[in-house]
């Protein structure tokens, strides 16, 4: 475990180092970024090592994995996102432990989140998914609502009786005009977060980049960065 730990340690420091780095180039405070570590796939003894460690935001894709894994770290004070694609009959469950939750991009899902939320007394944060590479009216290949859909989606939330508005996030798109194009796709995410936050002053979260493109991220002007790979290492097949 102090293997685990130290080289936890080396890779935490050197995220630490790249975060703020880039805000500094950026002209930023380094409070100013938010670093989620992006647990999927690994146990809950490097959540703990990580809570150690001083994170304090974790974040999960896959309830099954995330529900238990939750459950052993109740003890830990910890900010739980859940940034996968969420299947309505998920929610029940993912609203036990998330804090957070990434990845809204229809009302549907709005209402089942807002329901679950009333039954179990508590308050979730709501990120409306933007797809940069969806067509007008759809959704994109790794979820997310269009563009045109995003004030729609965030009146929903608003509404929502249990739900936070919080902001936006997004992908990285593999296709479509932002391709290749990270910096461009988060600056436009962005964009929709100024606009956003005319109608919803606290909506003001902005959670973009991952491990190989936090740098764009953070110069764009993303509040959250969600970095998996770069702390705990190439992740292990899923079964």
């Amino acid at each position: 475990m102090t293997d685990r730990r130290n080289e936890l340690a080396g890779n935490l420091a050197r995220v630490e180092e790249r975060i703020a780095s880039a805000c500094a180039a950026a002209g930023r405070a380094r409070e100013e970024v938010t670093l989620i570590v992006v647990t999927k796939t690994y146990p809950a003894s490097d959540v703990r090592l990580l809570h150690e460690l001083g994170v304090r935001h974790v974040a999960e894709n896959r309830d099954q994995d995330a529900a238990p894994k939750a459950i052993a770290c109740a003890d830990l004070n910890l900010t739980w996102h859940f940034v996968g694609q969420l299947q309505t009959n998920k929610v029940r469950s993912v609203v036990r432990y998330a804090d957070v939750v990434q990845s809204v991009d229809r009302v549907k899902l709005v209402t089942a989140l807002s329901s679950a939320a009333v039954c179990d007394g508590r308050e979730i944060g709501c990120l409306v998914q933007v797809a940069l590479d969806a067509e007008e009216g759809g959704r994109g290949d790794r979820g997310g609502v269009a563009p045109d859909g995003i004030g729609e989606l965030a009146a929903a939330i608003d509404g929502a009786p249990g739900l936070r508005l919080d902001g936006l996030m997004t992908v990285a798109p593999l296709t479509g005009p932002y391709a290749g194009r990270q910096r461009h796709a988060f600056e436009r995410l962005v964009e929709f977060s100024s606009s956003l936050r005319v109608a919803h002053p606290a909506a003001n979260m902005v959670s973009a980049g991952m491990s190989s493109d936090l740098e764009e991220a953070v110069a764009a002007g993303a509040t959250h960065v969600r970095v998996g790979t770069a702390v705990l290492g190439v992740r292990p097949r899923l079964g």
